[in-house]
């Protein structure tokens, strides 16, 4: 074949069982960052105290289709506020991806190639976040070139 095949539109597939998770932590009396990187590592700053107490933490993956060779750009949304089940917000922003942007697809499909990216929290005190859950949601486009 003398022919690259035609270009077709990409499809990203966001992965259910993973998405951005923080784990157990606790804040301290002025806050900090607490990071989960694409590589799976997490870090905390300030008082910020991590806590392994079996609840996992991990970058989200997002799957993405496309004729081997296609070449696709992450673009992140902006901040997103997380509310918490007991009160208080907390700030999340996005990090980059495991890959650099624009980024080459180097599976054929029906093949994926697999794409991480984590993010830092911004905790504030004890009064600030209290104990419990923090949830909400974030957008990052992916633009095929």
């Amino acid at each position: 074949m003398a022919q690259e095949p035609p270009p077709r539109p990409i499809s990203v597939y966001v992965n259910p069982a993973q998405g951005l998770i923080f784990g157990a932590f606790f804040t301290g009396s002025s806050g900090g960052t607490i990071t989960v990187y694409a590589d799976g590592s997490r870090t905390v700053s300030g008082s910020v105290i991590q806590a392994n107490l079996g609840f996992p933490f991990s970058p989200a993956i997002f799957e993405v289709e496309a004729n081997q060779g296609t070449l696709v750009s992450i673009l992140n949304g902006p901040n997103v506020t997380l509310n918490g089940s007991s009160g208080g917000t907390l700030t999340l922003q996005l990090g980059p991806a495991n890959t650099t942007s624009p980024f080459i697809v180097n599976t054929t499909p029906p093949a994926r190639m697999q794409i991480r990216i984590g993010g830092t929290l911004i905790v504030g005190n004890q009064s600030a976040n209290p104990v419990g859950s923090y949830s909400g949601t974030f957008n990052v486009t992916f633009i095929q070139e």
